[in-house]
């Protein structure tokens, strides 16, 4: 006889456990998605205070909305026709830009996404921003967050569930879910974090092709990227895959992505 703690133990894994659109990669996320919407909109917030964005008359923040409105029309439609559409229940999608020269964007849970303004020179265009653009949403889409954290919470919130942990240390539980989106310095997080990268990479190029922009334009992008040279981590102590690997594996994936293409 199943005792009722184990049994109960599996049901909660088996709903917890779910596959990756695109990859179909299996995933383990033990926490509410509700929940972590709502400690997204509160850090969004947060970050528009202290960093406002751009006025919605500035042509950075019009293209980048724009490209940001058919990568997140292209995604909805995919997850509808490959049944997954729960993805994005209760996404409220944000499209933002703070002037700021660090190159940079990201996408927090619930699609709240803002584009660095030190960003738009490289990704020069409308199908540069996409790549970019299409690699973000991929990000909230796969609730990397949600992955994260739930590693994050086993091995920092010692078994505690988030709620209960947001009522005795708010402060760690912002920590851990900042350290989801990569803030963090434990080797043991990096390699997972690019997995995460790479999987969003591929996931972005289906979702600009399905947008109509070029995926082809992709490895350019980074090429790009890696033309700023810099002090650059190692791969193995970098949260990002290296340039070289990273257009590699985008070239090998191209045929898939261009299937989705139709100028």
């Amino acid at each position: 006889m199943v005792k009722r703690p184990l049994l109960l133990a599996a049901v909660v894994l088996l709903h917890a456990c779910t596959r990756v659109p695109v990859t179909g990669r299996k995933q383990l996320n033990l926490l509410p998605e509700s929940e972590l919407l709502g400690m997204s909109m509160t850090a969004y917030q947060e970050f528009l205070q202290q960093q406002p964005p751009l006025p919605a008359s500035d042509p950075r923040v019009v293209q980048v909305r724009r490209v940001g409105e058919r990568i997140r029309q292209a995604a909805t439609d995919y997850l509808h026709h490959h049944h997954q559409s729960k993805r994005v229940e209760g996404f409220e999608w944000a499209f933002n830009v703070v002037d700021d020269a660090t190159v940079n964007a990201w996408c927090m849970p619930g699609g709240k996404v803002v584009f660095y303004t030190g960003i738009l020179p490289i990704t020069k265009d409308d199908a540069g921003l996409a790549v970019v653009m299409g690699h973000e949403v991929a990000h909230a889409i796969a609730r990397h967050g949600n992955e994260r954290m739930s590693q994050g919470m086993a091995i920092q919130g010692a078994g505690m569930t988030l709620d209960v942990l947001m009522g005795q240390n708010p402060g760690l539980a912002r920590d851990i879910f900042l350290q989801s989106y990569g803030i963090g310095s434990q080797l043991g997080m990096l390699a997972y974090s690019r997995k995460h990268e790479s999987e969003a990479d591929k996931m972005g190029l289906i979702f600009m092709a399905a947008a109509g922009y070029d995926p082809r334009e992709a490895p350019k992008f980074w090429e790009r990227m890696a033309a700023l040279g810099g002090g650059k981590p190692p791969e193995i102590l970098s949260t990002h895959p290296g340039d070289e690997t990273r257009m590699r594996d985008l070239e090998a994936f191209m045929p898939e992505a261009l299937k989705y293409y139709k100028p």
